[in-house]
């Protein structure tokens, strides 16, 4: 997960810093859109397929997912000021880290909140989407605001989660790198998605 972050941070900030890169992605739909698709074709591949593909090629799919999710973040560079960036970033890694140990600690069985949580992410999903078409600021905050709880309960849920699925005794093996990976992969993206949740209701835009 640490380092499908670096890869996505350098990646945003590569691009952000060359015009000719940027105007090439991001003022592009096609490709911006194209990216987006990719994005969503390799979480939903990784998911429906990690049990049959190897280990190496999880490992691939992740990380490519992470350069293309690179690419589409390096529009928070020209959105919002660096220090707002680095605020947001802060604040999460922080929240991040609390949840991320209560979930790994805490004797209180989680899967009733997480199942609650996974509902109110399908929410958002929907309102976003819906938002896309009525670009409405109060809804974009709404959503953000939700989001903001529902990232940070999901951290909690998700490492509770993983912990419980890890199996003794098969360390070192394809199918543990694999239960690695879709883990890297829940934690990121629930780091990620706080991030930006924080990142619009906190940022300062250029």
């Amino acid at each position: 997960m640490f380092l499908g972050l670096i890869i996505s941070g350098i990646t945003a900030y590569w691009v952000a810093s060359d015009p000719s890169l940027y105007k090439f992605i991001l003022l592009n739909e096609g490709i911006f859109y194209s990216l987006l698709i990719g994005e969503l074709a390799l979480v939903f591949g990784l998911v429906w397929l990690m049990k049959r593909i190897s280990a190496n090629i999880a490992i691939f799919m992740f990380l490519l997912y992470c350069f293309m999710t690179g690419l589409t973040l390096s529009v928070i560079f020209l959105v919002f000021t660096i220090e707002s960036i680095g605020l947001a970033f802060f604040i999460t890694a922080c929240m991040f880290g609390v949840m991320s140990i209560y979930g790994y600690f805490t004797k209180t069985d989680l899967t009733q909140i997480g199942q609650v949580l996974i509902m109110g992410l399908f929410g958002i999903i929907i309102a976003g989407l819906v938002n896309l078409f009525l670009r409405n600021t109060l809804i974009d905050y709404i959503v953000s605001f939700i989001g903001v709880i529902v990232f940070t309960g999901l951290t909690a849920y998700d490492t509770q989660k993983i912990k419980k699925i890890n199996i003794i005794g098969n360390e070192g093996t394809p199918e543990d790198t694999k239960e690695s990976i879709m883990g890297a992969l829940e934690l990121y993206l629930d780091f990620v998605n706080l991030f930006l949740s924080l990142l619009r209701l906190l940022g300062k835009r250029r």
